[in-house]
């Protein structure tokens, strides 16, 4: 750009083009040598293009490390979104493989953490694909605001040099669906604007929070009081003590990670919102942050992804703790409303019915049509075939709901949109 505008000759382009490949091959093989007394990447590398090449000393022409930090950060942060969005596809991936080797386990969905409905197991993996879709659809939202080229901003004022904004940002990969370079609009906001810095830390806090409750369903059903799951040894530890543990740690380990990233959103905000115009000191504070967050939640993504591979269901657990008659009270209730019974009085006949089962000491499904009927005369010699579970399973035929057919649609959908 500096030569188009006719800052540069093209004889010094070509040696500071030269000299800057050069460097960049020493860093890349760990050989280059850096001062601390420089005090930054840019001092560094000026100093020793200057070193090597006398045009090395107009690099910086137009510039500042105001606008070069807010353009590096911008340029890091793109890639790294790249690469974690295809992590998060794999994630993806994971847990419908798992949902379709398993698609036939059927197992208690909780409210309160209270056995409530059956639902496939496949069902209830398939809702974390859903979140880390939404996930992934936030992120490439902050891709779009993320991709504006700063540089030309210089220090907070722009600059009196006949400098191509524009060129710059479309010879960096900031441009839009069409093309057309993407440069920011006000010079001040510019060099202190770290709005998708906090959106990316935002979004990721979002996503540790899913992984979170991931780690936490996992570890649930990896419980001897559950077992429905097994994960492979390579993803657990053994007790220092009790020689029979299996501790689910790298699940706990997810589940730890989520306060890390959500101290770090908390953090970026406190930093921010005492700050007047434009560039100040305290943004130097802003890396650690973000750093820390991508490189959580990357290696978050990526062992979940793995440990997933690697799970099992323990599928006679699960249809037991399925099989349970009272998962199916909601049903007998909805039997009584195919009889013209109005909902509030069926959820009572039927909650008398449980009553009544507990006072007998006996499952719901045991219940003898003579005591049904002592409780709610509609009640016909077919009423008890609600609770075959499959039958159950296959009446759920509700958009997004558990059941047979609606389950592995979605499955092939997601199959599909994943392939």
């Amino acid at each position: 750009m500096l030569e188009k505008v006719g800052l540069l000759s093209k004889s010094e382009l070509r040696s500071i083009l030269r000299g800057l490949d050069e460097i960049a091959t020493e860093i890349q093989a760990g050989k280059f040598r850096w001062q601390v007394d420089l005090e930054d990447v840019h001092m560094n590398i000026e100093a020793e293009l200057t070193r090597r090449v006398p045009a090395g000393a107009k690099l910086h022409t137009g510039r500042s490390r105001n606008d070069q930090v807010a353009l590096d950060m911008r340029l890091w942060l793109r890639d790294e979104l790249g690469r974690l969005l295809g992590d998060l596809r794999s994630l993806q991936r994971a847990l419908v493989a798992l949902a379709e080797r398993e698609s036939k386990v059927v197992i208690p969905g909780y409210t309160h953490l209270q056995r409530a409905q059956p639902v496939y197991f496949s069902h209830h993996l398939l809702a974390y694909v859903e979140m880390l879709d939404r996930d992934r659809e936030r992120f490439a939202q902050g891709h779009v605001r993320l991709n504006v080229c700063p540089l030309g901003s210089a220090a907070l004022a722009g600059s009196t040099l006949p400098l191509d904004r524009e060129l710059v940002a479309r010879l960096l990969g900031f441009v839009d669906q069409r093309g057309k370079p993407r440069i920011t609009s006000n010079s001040m906001d510019a060099v202190s604007d770290r709005d998708f810095v906090v959106e990316f830390c935002s979004s990721a806090a979002l996503l540790a929070v899913h992984l979170s409750r991931l780690a936490e369903d996992l570890i649930l059903w990896a419980t001897s009081e559950f077992g429905f799951i097994r994960i492979a040894d390579a993803y657990t530890t053994g007790s220092s003590l009790m020689p029979q543990k299996k501790n689910p740690d790298v699940a706990e380990l997810m589940r730890g990670k989520s306060a890390r990233v959500l101290g770090n959103l908390v953090a970026l905000l406190t930093l921010l919102k005492g700050l007047p115009m434009t560039y100040n000191r305290d943004l130097q504070e802003d890396k650690e942050r973000l750093f820390d967050t991508a490189d959580t939640v990357s290696v978050t993504v990526r062992l979940c992804t793995s440990m997933l591979l690697h799970t099992h269901a323990n599928r006679a657990v699960c249809l037991a703790a399925a099989s349970d008659p009272a998962l199916l009270a909601t049903d007998l209730a909805d039997y009584l409303v195919r009889k013209g019974l109005p909902f509030r009085h069926a959820h009572h006949a039927v909650g008398e019915l449980v009553a009544l089962a507990e006072r007998a000491n006996k499952p719901l499904d045991r219940l003898t049509l003579a005591e049904l009927r002592s409780v709610e005369a509609a009640f016909a010699p077919d009423a008890l075939r609600v609770f075959d579970l499959r039958l159950a399973l296959a009446r759920r035929t509700l958009p997004g709901a558990p059941g047979t057919r609606e389950v592995r649609k979605q499955l092939l959908r997601w199959k599909k949109t994943l392939a």
